[in-house]
């Protein structure tokens, strides 16, 4: 069965006003329109990573991890040139003939997540999100299958390579970072989810024009299953928050990169790391990229509260399991 791709659907509509299909259309408890605050907005934190005050770092990310789950980091070292060019040939993908794209479908049935598709989690009474997808692996080299990884452009892979290289320093900083806030040896946290072996896999979300933003998702309400998820938007905005009982627009900050807690660190932080619930909103007439990089356990490695902040007065809140089953459970909305 062919499946059809919301860049195809709003093609296909763009010109015609107030028209979106009926399964895109979001139940009234979740339309930008109707959920979005309206007031004022606080501002996500924004990190300064290259603060000389490692104490300051510390207490400032385990705080705002603890209470938002998600903040922005500004001089991360990722240079500006590396993320314009990953962005460069993701978009360049994107516009692609559809049938070059459909080269690097995700193959139907399969267990991995790689390849270019458009409908990934089970949804609530077959709803939809306005998004086509490309996922790869990027890290480590034994996991990388390149066939999803589009020839054209021909400096894709290059563009991918050199990203990933920089952000695996990223990625360890802060694990130190947020082992240390909670009073750990700085290497505890990232040889809990696997040292070397931690896997990184690339999402791009492609988000096209919608003729009806008020109406539609781009991205459900969800947490992520990772345990850090750090992502590159484009100048587009779309993520929002839910914090305090409402739904928030994060602010655009160029060349920026946005740190999601995954459900992974909350497990083994036993709580006190908190996984940001989110979701993406669309544009009337823009396209929005974004780039996040899901941060994992390898599959079979066991995840659960660290046995050094678990006791008779702070009992483990979360099971202790294999992550792969933990991604099972949570792509097909099994309790875990």
């Amino acid at each position: 069965m062919e499946v059809v791709r919301v860049q195809a659907i709003a093609t296909t509509i763009s010109n015609k006003i107030d028209t979106i299909p009926f399964e895109f259309i979001r139940p009234v408890t979740e339309q930008p329109a109707l959920t979005t605050f309206t007031g004022p907005v606080p501002e996500i934190p924004t990190i300064d990573l290259s603060d000389p005050n490692t104490d300051n770092l510390v207490h400032t990310i385990a705080k705002i991890s603890s209470e938002w789950g998600l903040f922005q980091v500004v001089n991360h070292g990722v240079p500006v040139d590396v993320i314009k060019r990953l962005q460069s040939v993701g978009k360049e993908f994107f516009e692609l003939p559809q049938e070059e794209k459909e080269v690097y479908a995700r193959p139907p049935n399969a267990m991995s997540l790689e390849g270019y598709g458009t409908k990934l989690q089970k949804e609530v009474a077959g709803k939809k999100a306005w998004v086509d997808y490309l996922f790869h692996n990027v890290w480590p080299p034994s996991h990388v299958n390149y066939k999803f990884w589009p020839k054209n452009p021909s400096s894709y892979r290059e563009a991918n390579e050199e990203y990933a290289q920089c952000l695996r320093e990223v990625v360890d900083k802060l694990l130190v970072l947020l082992s240390l806030g909670l009073g750990l040896e700085g290497n505890v946290m990232r040889e809990a989810f696997g040292g070397d072996d931690l896997e990184y896999l690339l999402k791009i979300n492609y988000y096209p024009p919608c003729p009806r933003p008020d109406l539609a998702l781009g991205v459900a309400p969800h947490t992520d299953m990772s345990a850090l998820t750090i992502l590159v938007p484009n100048e587009v905005p779309g993520l929002q928050v839910f914090k305090d009982d409402h739904w928030f627009d994060a602010k655009y900050i160029p060349n920026a990169l946005i740190v999601h807690i995954g459900d992974q660190v909350e497990i083994l932080s036993n709580g006190k790391y908190k996984s940001v619930y989110h979701r993406a909103i669309v544009n009337k007439d823009r396209v929005r990229i974004s780039w996040p990089v899901f941060c994992s356990p390898p599959q079979d490695m066991v995840v659960g509260p660290l046995p050094q902040l678990v006791n008779e007065e702070n009992p483990a809140k979360y099971k202790t399991k294999k992550y792969k089953d933990y991604e099972y459970c949570k792509l097909n909305k099994l309790p875990q």
